[in-house]
């Protein structure tokens, strides 16, 4: 009878640590930004970066990436999301996409583009070319 009890607890320990283990994992990944690639045409992108979890994890995604934009409005830079882009080439659409966080990052064949980004029906215009990892677009 003794031993019966002992391998019960245990089990309930063994229960015990895998239902902490479980817990824990959960709450890391709950606490790791969703940052997510897309595609549009040739070019593959990622958005994000408003909390500090999301702009950690933006950092760490910027070596897969050679180009990136960066959204802000008014005096004091605040940060834009919800930014319609579309990039051209030689006149020509290459991507289109609706930007989730105020810094995009970019990756496409290399050649430069000329960005179109429209926020409230109001559009700027820059030309971004591979290396250049901070083009700031402010309305």
């Amino acid at each position: 009878m003794r031993t019966e009890q002992i391998a019960m607890r245990q089990r309930a320990r063994n229960l015990c640590a895998v239902g902490v283990a479980v817990m824990s994992l959960g709450a890391a990944m709950a606490a790791r930004a969703d940052i997510t690639s897309s595609t549009s045409g040739p070019i593959t992108y990622v958005c994000g970066g408003v909390a500090a979890d999301e702009q950690a994890e933006m950092r760490s995604e910027a070596r897969n990436y050679d180009m990136g934009l960066l959204f802000t409005q008014g005096g004091r830079g605040e940060y834009l999301s919800d930014v319609n882009v579309k990039l051209m080439k030689n006149g020509k659409e290459v991507a289109e996409f609706r930007s989730t966080g105020p810094r995009c990052l970019i990756r496409g064949p290399r050649a430069s583009y000329q960005v179109v980004a429209t926020y409230e029906g109001m559009s700027k215009h820059a030309t971004l070319s591979p290396g250049e990892k901070n083009v700031q677009m402010r309305w």
